[in-house]
């Protein structure tokens, strides 16, 4: 039964219809595939999001709560940062690599972004920054760009891709539970399912 909205009408899930397993992280190929859209279309809002979304590793509703002032002091964009996380209420670090730093820097500038801003302002009037929910519908749009499957991806993709590149190349598990501002390892180990894919690739390359 489908909840009731404010006018007594039916509210339809925004997910109704929608896969909604674990998603995939995005490959190298496809990183660059997006940013490089973004970049011809000269949408600094949208490279600034994308690229961050992807240094960052916060989940949808932290990364959208950014303000200016958590990124940005004395003038430029900080290397690392350390945001409050809602879920855990624990703080992470990140990292924020010379790119981002730079697409960030010229969406501040060109928006005129002061300290106390949200970082992604909303363009509706009733809310102040960027929703989730509109979150979800711009990094379906970028997927859906490079011709992927849409309804496979989203936001907790942007998420788990870099987590996901940095476990690949140093199998250092730690690492990433720290990054993601995990409590507990085994969560690490089942949100980026490295038991199974570890599993698959060992099979891969055993021959019989």
């Amino acid at each position: 039964m489908e909840p009731l909205n404010s006018s007594g009408a039916r509210r339809v899930p925004w997910n109704k219809g929608r896969l909604t397993g674990q998603k995939p992280p995005l490959k190298l190929r496809e990183i660059w595939a997006i940013r490089t859209r973004l970049q011809m279309s000269s949408n600094a809002r949208e490279l600034a999001m994308f690229n961050l979304a992807i240094d960052s590793k916060l989940r949808a509703c932290d990364l959208t709560r950014l303000q200016v002032q958590d990124v940005y002091m004395g003038g430029h964009v900080v290397a690392r940062a350390t945001f409050m996380q809602q879920k855990t209420h624990r703080p992470v670090q990140f990292e924020i690599t010379e790119q981002t730093r730079q697409s960030v820097s010229a969406w501040i500038s060109a928006r005129g972004l002061t300290p106390a801003d949200y970082l992604f302002p909303s363009r509706l009037h009733a809310s102040a920054h960027v929703s989730t929910r509109q979150y979800a519908r711009i990094v379906h749009r970028w997927v859906g760009s490079i011709g992927l499957d849409d309804t496979a991806y989203g936001t907790h993709t942007m998420r788990r891709t870099k987590a996901s590149l940095i476990y690949r190349r140093t199998k250092n598990l730690r690492a990433v539970q720290l990054l993601l501002g995990h409590t507990k390892i085994e969560s690490t180990v089942r949100y980026l399912g490295i038991e199974v894919d570890d599993a698959l690739e060992m099979a891969e390359q055993t021959e019989v």
